[in-house]
């Protein structure tokens, strides 16, 4: 299979990626302008930047997710006045495509700034450009084919700068098979570092597959956490029979507001909640009829409930900070929270009063309320 065939048609899980990307484009650039507003300057910009960008389009005409951040731009009068589009594919006949089909968008002359399109090999040319600038608020999206050209350094390249997250697609499915694989192992190390890649296939001998998808993942994210303080999310990708994992969309970003919308979006883009907590995981298993005995045995609220007694033990804290200082690498979104800290309440296990000394609303539990645990 040639790159060029990905782009034949959109698969499902095409179309959650892109979403899931658009979606966090959409409120983060909110965010990013809303800030500059509030600090003024003669030229304010942001920017998004894709360097596997492809043509566009699929052959069905289904948009790609270089097409649907300038179609939802050009219906922002802020984007338009400020938005900076950087797309490449080193497949001269990708950006061509991506190119016209660009130039055909209706509207597209509403923004102030043309959009770049370019053909360039991604490698460590690129990675020294993006190191040497002092780059404005950027949107950083990489999802190349396979693992060419994907590295820590070119992900730190464009996180280093205010306002700046990266998103990547991440194919398992080949960097599982290319970890013992010596003609790849230049590109093992670019993306997971040499000491962590060597010690990575240690880890792995005698693994079943399970187990060995936890140990991979687990040691990307501690990779892109030690460059600093960071927060890593991923969102995973079953195959067809929703048996294995073929890839994963990872999120990164130095802000835990940008954790937070990001980690709401995956939720609600999850095929599958388990007492109302999130799979993090696109998996077309999920609409087949399910054993519900089998959804039974794992209640993940339940150890929710018995870690946040442990955890706070004899402590007083607002639920906002319980929720903050709790729920970072794990799959809880705010409202399990709530939810949880509620049935406590109910339970007579916590104590809880609002700001003004009044026990919380029937049925609710807002950011503000006090917990007292016991000791």
């Amino acid at each position: 299979m040639t790159d060029n065939s990905f782009f034949e048609e959109q698969k499902e899980q095409s179309l959650i990626k892109s979403t899931i990307v658009a979606k966090y484009f959409d409120v983060w650039s909110n965010v990013i302008i809303s800030t500059q507003k509030k600090y003024p300057k003669k030229e304010q910009k942001i920017a998004y930047i894709d360097l596997f960008a492809g043509p566009g389009r699929y052959k069905d005409g289904s948009q790609s997710t270089p097409l649907k951040i300038l179609t939802h731009a050009i219906e922002k009068p802020d984007l338009c006045e400020r938005l900076v589009t950087i797309f490449n594919d080193k497949d001269e006949k990708n950006s061509e495509v991506l190119k016209k089909t660009i130039e055909e968008i209706p509207g597209i002359k509403k923004l102030k700034n043309k959009p770049h399109v370019y053909n360039h090999e991604v490698g460590k040319n690129i990675i020294k450009m993006f190191e040497s600038m002092n780059l404005i608020p950027t949107l950083f999206f990489v999802d190349p084919w396979g693992y060419k050209g994907l590295s820590l350094r070119l992900i730190n390249s464009v996180l280093k700068d205010w306002g700046c997250d990266a998103i990547f697609f991440f194919n398992y499915n080949r960097i599982n098979m290319g970890l013992n694989n010596e003609a790849v192992k230049e590109h093992i190390q670019a993306l997971f570092g040499k000491e962590q890649a060597i010690a990575l296939r240690k880890k792995l001998i005698g693994k079943s597959s399970q187990a060995r998808e936890l140990f991979i993942v687990e040691e990307l994210c501690q990779a892109l956490k030690a460059y600093g303080s960071r927060f890593v999310l991923p969102f995973s990708f079953k195959n067809d029979k929703g048996k294995r994992t073929s890839h994963h969309l990872v999120f990164v970003s130095k802000s835990f507001c940008g954790y937070e919308i990001m980690k709401d979006i995956m939720s609600r883009e999850s095929t599958s909640k388990t007492q109302g907590v999130p799979s993090f995981e696109y998996n077309p298993a999920d609409f087949l009829p399910q054993q519900t005995l089998l959804f039974q045995l794992s209640r993940p609220l339940d150890d929710l409930r018995v870690d946040l007694l442990k955890k706070f033990k004899g402590r007083r804290l607002t639920m906002q900070d319980i929720y903050e200082k709790h729920n970072v690498d794990t799959p809880y979104i705010k409202k399990n929270y709530k939810d949880i800290l509620r049935k406590l309440y109910d339970d007579g296990l916590i104590d809880a009063i609002s700001q003004t000394g009044k026990p919380p609303r029937k049925s609710t539990f807002g950011d503000n309320i006090i917990v007292t645990f016991p000791a």
